[in-house]
């Protein structure tokens, strides 16, 4: 596929060289002359990282997934270990010899986790990612148990393509479901990083086909065959010999038609089925069963004159399959499921001379383009039977009318259009991030303060602000990266550290009393300095009163929402939806807010829509209210109010000029800054304690 574009750019292959090398002078030599002929950089494994990393991770367990055929799956944990370390040979073997300002364009499922190990390294590198399989919906997908890896190793790359809009949009369900991200139609934000998506039909050396119909190599094979083939009916079927390509049911289809058809001297099916991953058990035990079943069918419909079906397990030299392409009267092509299938597309790019006719799966990726096909369901053997009887007796006129827009559209968007469209994109993308992003134009005055201030007070939320949201609140304790910025922080005598929250006074105790901080509980409700034992209010008037309309609301709502549950704090009451599924949870939470608002119009509230959370408190509450009781206490030279959702845009709607706004999360905020993810606000503020505070953020600006 990407023949076609050697010309347009200095083009250097990475990859296996397709043998097994132990020598390491014999290594070297082959390095020197595959890079000085060919432009290939060798990546060489042992036998058993190929038989680990290729005929298990790879083929026996990430390729039945992709193809949504989980009963072919079978998973090893030392598969996945030579998998990681494979995929870590090949980024050593790039970064050795990578620049900068290059392109890298990592091909296919064996390579999910290379953008994330290059991207660790260099972060600079522009990386494009290519999946020519199928991406499964998210119910298959999970079934993985690496699932979550593989998913943030693709979203490492800059650009990920796929064949078509279907296989993007599991891609995007399955990064939702299984990593908590949203994500726009073209993109997808996670941390500093933003990934793009795109749509990237593959096509073939068109040009190729043309050139090769013009030699004399295809004109005597053309000629051979119309002397073997003449006056029979010629149906091609060419594939490697996989099962996802629904051989099976398709020798069934082919035994109901000849059961049916009259004039079996007259037709032949020419089965080309090239040899594939004969290590895997799977395969063997498929080539088994397809010899069986040719031989059962050509036993029992052969005539002295014919034998209906012709069966080859090889591959053909490039002159012969070109000759069968233009000679047949159809083509069948109806995979189980194919990414997209480059043998359809071959075979209308070939129909010159005549117009033969292509009976295509719908599950193919290429039946979303060729639209003229016959399209069938390979599940469906009728239908497949029915639609072999159609093609062969379509008139002359009608076939051409069919063939003529496929085959305009085939050779315009071939592989260099593809490959070309990809490069282009990937070109054009603006990797450049900062960690740290302001939201408008600031002063640089409002961050000096930081850094000669002699009493400094932070404001800092906990869940998604220091630590990442999870499914489970539970396990969002303080972990090790967490405890070390805590341990700098007390360590600080000019800095009191406030960690405001919405969590539950016991939460709160639990996970942080043992720090010199000052907690902030409920959203502003309670507080607890250091030290002391017990909690005290910041307004001892609020009136709670609205409660029990609130809770029996939510209970309606828990009921129809499976995962979703309800968390009475004594300041507010929390429907969490977290463990629901996502869309739906989203569509439920948006029904509830609009009942919460029609009726507590009347009532002391605020309703506020967090993360997977819908949450109604006093309005006599909220965090800028407790900030600011703690502003008239203390006398601070500089102020940083810290958060990730809306219950914290109390806080940045404050107006001192002392204080620092950073909203973590990349949506609409009145922050000053922002921060895109948790990980990097927390490795912000550690290098601004070690800096001096803010110094890095004051030379930047």
């Amino acid at each position: 596929a990407l023949a076609g574009i050697e010309h347009l750019y200095n083009l250097h292959w990475v990859g296996w060289p397709g043998g097994i090398v132990h020598d390491a002078a014999r290594q070297k030599e082959l390095k020197e002359t595959l890079f000085n002929d060919y432009k290939y950089l060798p990546v060489f494994l042992t036998k058993k990282q190929i038989d680990d990393y290729y005929n298990g991770f790879s083929n026996s367990s990430l390729w039945p997934i992709l193809h949504y055929m989980t009963t072919y799956t079978h998973y090893e944990d030392k598969w996945f270990e030579a998998y990681k370390t494979v995929n870590q040979l090949f980024a050593e073997t790039i970064l050795s010899f990578a620049h900068e300002n290059d392109l890298l364009w990592i091909h296919d499922y064996h390579l999910m986790l290379l953008p994330a190990l290059l991207k660790q390294r260099n972060p600079k590198l522009k990386i494009g990612f290519f999946l020519h399989t199928p991406f499964p919906s998210y119910e298959v997908f999970r079934c993985h148990p690496d699932r979550e890896e593989l998913l943030k190793g693709v979203l490492a790359a800059d650009l990920v393509g796929f064949h078509t809009f279907g296989y993007l949009r599991h891609f995007r369900s399955a990064v939702l479901r299984l990593l908590s991200i949203e994500s726009e139609i073209n993109q997808i934000k996670y941390e500093n990083h933003i990934t793009h998506i795109g749509v990237f039909p593959i096509g073939i050396d068109a040009h190729k086909f043309e050139q090769e119909m013009n030699s004399r190599s295809y004109r005597k094979c053309r000629s051979d065959y119309n002397k073997i083939y003449e006056g029979k009916k010629l149906i091609l079927c060419v594939e490697r010999l996989d099962y996802t390509k629904g051989i099976p049911r398709r020798l069934d289809a082919i035994e109901l038609f000849l059961s049916r058809y009259d004039e079996k001297d007259h037709i032949v099916f020419v089965f080309i089925c090239v040899p594939s991953r004969g290590e895997v058990p799977e395969y063997q035990d498929l080539i088994e069963l397809v010899e069986r079943r040719v031989g059962e069918i050509n036993g029992k419909y052969s005539t002295i004159k014919n034998v209906p079906i012709q069966f080859l397990h090889k591959s053909v030299p490039f002159s012969q399959l070109c000759a069968l392409y233009t000679l047949a009267d159809a083509a069948l092509v109806t995979p189980l499921i194919d990414g997209m299938n480059l043998v359809a597309k071959e075979y209308i790019a070939c129909q010159r001379e005549k117009n033969g006719v292509l009976i295509l799966s719908e599950f193919a990726g290429a039946a979303h383009e060729l639209f003229n096909a016959l399209v069938v369901n390979p599940y469906d053997i009728k239908q497949i039977c029915d639609s072999i009887y159609q093609a062969l007796t379509l008139t002359e006129n009608y076939k051409k009318e069919l063939i003529q827009p496929m085959k305009s559209r085939v050779m315009k968007f071939d592989s260099v259009h593809w490959s070309r469209s990809f490069i282009n994109e990937l070109s054009c993308l603006d990797i450049s991030t900062d960690e740290i992003i302001p939201t408008r134009d600031v002063n640089i005055g409002t961050i000096k303060p930081f850094v000669k201030a002699c009493n400094i007070a932070l404001f800092l939320d906990y869940d998604g602000t220091l630590t990442e949201i999870v499914k489970n609140p539970a396990d969002a304790y303080p972990h090790d990266d967490l405890r070390v910025l805590f341990s700098r922080l007390e360590k600080q005598e000019t800095i009191d550290t406030y960690i405001i929250s919405g969590r539950n006074c016991a939460d709160m105790d639990q996970w942080f009393s043992t720090y010199s901080f000052t907690l902030i509980a409920e959203h502003g409700y309670y507080f607890k300095y250091a030290g002391q034992t017990s909690w005290s209010l910041v307004d001892t008037k609020a009136d709670l009163s609205w409660k029990p309309a609130i809770i029996r609301i939510f209970e309606l709502f828990t009921a129809s929402t499976p995962g979703s549950v309800i968390e009475e704090k004594t300041s507010s009451v929390v429907w969490h939806y977290r463990r629901s599924d996502p869309e739906f949870g989203d569509w439920k939470a948006n029904e509830l807010v609009g009942e919460l608002y029609e009726m507590a119009s009347n009532l002391p509230v605020a309703i506020h829509r967090g993360k997977k959370i819908v949450e109604v408190c006093s309005t006599q509450i909220n965090k800028g209210m407790a900030v600011e009781y703690f502003l008239h206490k203390h006398d601070y030279d500089a102020v940083l109010c810290a958060g990730d959702d809306e219950t914290d845009e109390n806080m940045f709607r404050l107006d001192h000029k002392q204080l620092v706004s950073i909203k973590i999360g990349n949506e609409d905020t009145l922050a000053q800054y922002k921060v895109s993810s948790p990980r990097l606000f927390r490795d912000y503020l550690k290098r601004a304690l070690e800096r001096n505070w803010f110094m890095e953020a004051t030379t930047n600006e």
